[in-house]
């Protein structure tokens, strides 16, 4: 492939904050470079997205290039999240993988049909989710060609 990788910012919501440890130290363990920056739940997912309180600092919160998104959630799971960002026309274009540990049919067909860009089951450990990074930013950066 002739095309020079560029790093994507990556926006990832999840409320545990030791998934989110793991998925940072596994990013720089992948040395995949990318920024990523975390929300918790859904809400803040929208208000990040829509430079609203408290992320209203739109040179600091730059819009994402790919969202990483955990389906169980406080305030708002993960599929309200997914299914308001996919109806608002300023966001839908934003590609969103579901990173989660549902395993449910159920969850993995709504997911696709409210628009996710692709279903994926956390490694149940570290080295699994440093090749998962390696991996997603294999493909999302080398290979997808995204929209900037």
């Amino acid at each position: 492939m002739n095309r020079k990788a560029m790093p994507i910012k990556i926006l990832m919501a999840d409320d545990d904050e030791d998934d989110q440890l793991l998925t940072r130290d596994a990013l720089h363990e992948s040395r995949v470079l990318n920024a990523i920056e975390f929300v918790k739940d859904g809400e803040q997912l929208l208000q990040y997205l829509r430079n609203e309180p408290p992320f209203e600092d739109v040179q600091r919160f730059v819009r994402p290039d790919l969202i990483l998104l955990d389906l169980n959630m406080p305030k708002m799971d993960g599929r309200q999240a997914l299914q308001a960002i996919k109806c608002d026309p300023q966001l839908r274009s934003i590609p969103v993988v579901i990173l989660t540990t549902s395993l449910q049919e159920e969850d993995k067909l709504r997911g696709y049909d409210l628009g996710a860009a692709s279903y994926i089951s956390k490694p149940v450990d570290f080295q699994g989710l440093v090749t998962l990074m390696r991996e997603l930013g294999k493909y999302w950066i080398e290979i997808v060609e995204l929209p900037r």
